[in-house]
């Protein structure tokens, strides 16, 4: 995967500001195709030897060696149940202590020292935070008068916004560079070769990224515009993001459509004629030594940097700045472009896991779960009470939009039969005191009723212990909330993506579940063995944590209590 580091320190923006770009300069084409060409000056403010792959380590070293303290920025969360990594989340400052290996630093938390992924980490431009240079000034002018004081804090702030400004403009052109290298490096070349692969076969591997092209080149040269080369502090861009954050949406399909990319790209890359082909691209490309997996991570880890860049640029704007409300703005709109990505990359995750689990119902009647779905909210064991009185244990399944419950089989217990499904869009919770219910009659204890607003049709629920029916009502209370909010944020997934989740499920399911059935269910299969990234080393990590590439751009979260109970009552194994 392609691992990228930034310029760090006061010291380390001349030295690293372009570690993730090529050895030739970039161009950046305009809408009329010509190019503005940039020196290796002003595209990296680095000697040549910086730009080799592996340079990015070997200035990190001569900085720790020299006795400088070098922190870097967890991007994302690092979970981890071997001793000698070392875990972390997002946001957390992690010092590094060593990087001559270019997969796994050896660093410090507060916790331990330990291995952990050079590709999870985002090195500080400003390695010195604001408040100990200031300190140190304050020993150093303690006799000075308080105005000379003022402005040496002050210079210091500006030196530590030019930083972050050079960062974010060295970091785009060379991002151009990039996307320009996979459109006319790979994607052209490609096109040539018919005979190797079809337009479908490229639309997967490759996505939407000629789109992205198209957009950053225009949103690069407005950030040109209003950066300032002779006073790079007083440049003001919170303005292009705020422009340009609508476009921005542009990277949800492309991120969505990754994880497919990775999987077609594997499967080519087992045949050697398409290993070599695409070697000869890079090399024909000119391109940095980095394979064409690490080159289609460099969009989706980019969108999850621009919030990072700008909190950092926000730290170092005073209130009293020009850019300081752009910058904020851009920051919360920049974040939000992030997190609705994510999500929408998790519900593609959570459609295919309900996918998987409705072709393991025994009897399913009526529409896929996913026509309506696309999240589990809440799931457990309730007694459903009739009008008539009769009691009846169910397992119930709270999605977005419905409530799903089942049956369990009398002798396998992990077998669940489709029993029916209640519309929560109509529905209102309401709250049952423990007693006689005057609408049942009967005598209930942990209760609670959903109720039909339209046709009054009433439901009655009873919980094994009061703690259960608060989380239930809890959850029927937030899965209100979460239907709000996706129409507000305009959350929904295709159609076409929905019938490719069950298509993949019932030929999963039909491949994969062997042995002897009962009653039509196939056994479940075995559990999976562990991650690599869970088995034991001594030494060096041999590699970095080997999920699908993308999940360096997005760590999986911790698995869901939802659906460990789906695990265990179900034959579908998450």
């Amino acid at each position: 995967a392609c691992v990228r580091v930034i310029a760090q320190t006061a010291v380390l923006p001349s030295v690293l500001a372009a570690a993730d770009g090529g050895t030739e300069s970039s161009a950046l084409v305009d809408d009329n195709g010509s190019e503005e060409d940039y020196s290796y000056e002003e595209l990296c403010q680095a000697t040549p030897r910086y730009l080799q792959p592996g340079g990015e380590q070997l200035a990190i070293n001569e900085l720790i060696s020299d006795g400088s303290v070098v922190y870097a920025e967890a991007l994302w969360d690092h979970v981890t149940m071997d001793d000698q990594e070392l875990g972390f989340k997002a946001g957390d400052v992690i010092r590094v202590l060593e990087a001559s290996n270019k997969d796994w630093w050896w660093g410090r938390n507060e916790d331990k020292e330990a291995w952990f992924p050079a590709s999870f980490v985002r090195l500080r431009v400003n390695q010195e935070e604001l408040p100990e240079n200031c300190n140190s000034i304050q020993d150093e002018e303690q006799d000075a008068d308080s105005s000379k004081h003022r402005q040496k804090i002050a210079e210091n702030k500006d030196q530590m916004r030019t930083n972050v400004i050079q960062e974010i403009m060295n970091t785009e052109r060379v991002y151009i560079k990039h996307l320009k290298d996979i459109c006319e490096g790979y994607i052209r070349q490609c096109r040539k070769h018919t005979g190797m692969f079809t337009t479908a076969q490229l639309s997967t591997i490759f996505g939407n990224i000629e789109d992205i092209y198209k957009f950053q080149r225009k949103f690069l040269k407005d950030l040109e515009k209003q950066y300032n080369k002779e006073e790079p502090h007083l440049s003001e861009i919170g303005s292009c993001f705020l422009q340009h954050q609508e476009g921005f949406a542009i990277y949800s399909e492309y991120c969505n459509n990754h994880p497919s990319a990775c999987i077609e790209l594997s499967k080519l890359m087992k045949q050697g004629k398409y290993r070599h082909f695409f070697e000869a691209c890079r090399l024909l490309q000119q391109m940095i030594d980095i394979a064409i997996d690490g080159f289609l991570l460099t969009p989706v880890q980019k969108i999850c940097k621009y919030p990072l860049q700008l909190a950092e640029l926000l730290k170092y704007t005073t209130q009293e700045h020009s850019d300081y409300n752009n910058i904020k703005a851009a920051y919360e709109a920049m974040k939000n472009v992030a997190c609705l990505i994510n999500e929408r990359k998790r519900r593609l995750e959570s459609i295919d896991k309900i996918a998987r689990w409705q072709v393991s119902i025994v009897d399913w009647e009526g529409p896929d779960v996913l026509a309506r779905s696309s999240e589990l909210i809440h799931s457990g064991e309730l007694t459903k009470i009739s009008k008539q009185g009769k009691s009846q244990q169910r397992t119930f399944f709270l999605f977005d939009h419905q409530l799903v419950f089942c049956k369990k089989d009398l002798l396998r217990r992990d077998i669940l039969y489709y029993k029916d499904r209640i519309d929560m869009d109509e529905m209102e919770l309401v709250d049952t005191e423990d007693g006689r219910d005057k609408d049942f009659n009967v005598n209930v204890k942990n209760a609670f009723k959903i109720i039909n607003r339209a046709t009054e049709e009433v439901h009655l629920f009873c919980a094994k212990k009061q703690e259960d029916k608060k989380r239930w009502m809890e959850a029927c209370e937030n899965e209100r909330r979460r239907v709000r909010e996706d129409k507000e944020m305009g959350m929904e997934i295709s159609e076409n993506q929905k019938k490719q989740a069950m298509q993949n499920a019932r030929k999963s399911r039909h491949g994969k579940m062997k042995g002897v059935s009962y009653n039509g269910c196939p056994v479940p299969p075995l559990h999976q063995s562990l991650h690599p990234i869970h088995q034991r080393h001594i030494t060096v990590p041999t590699s970095i944590p080997q999920q699908q590439v993308f999940a360096l751009a997005e760590p999986k979260r911790k698995p869901s209590l939802f659906w460990h109970t789906f695990n265990k009552l179900t034959p579908f194994k998450k």
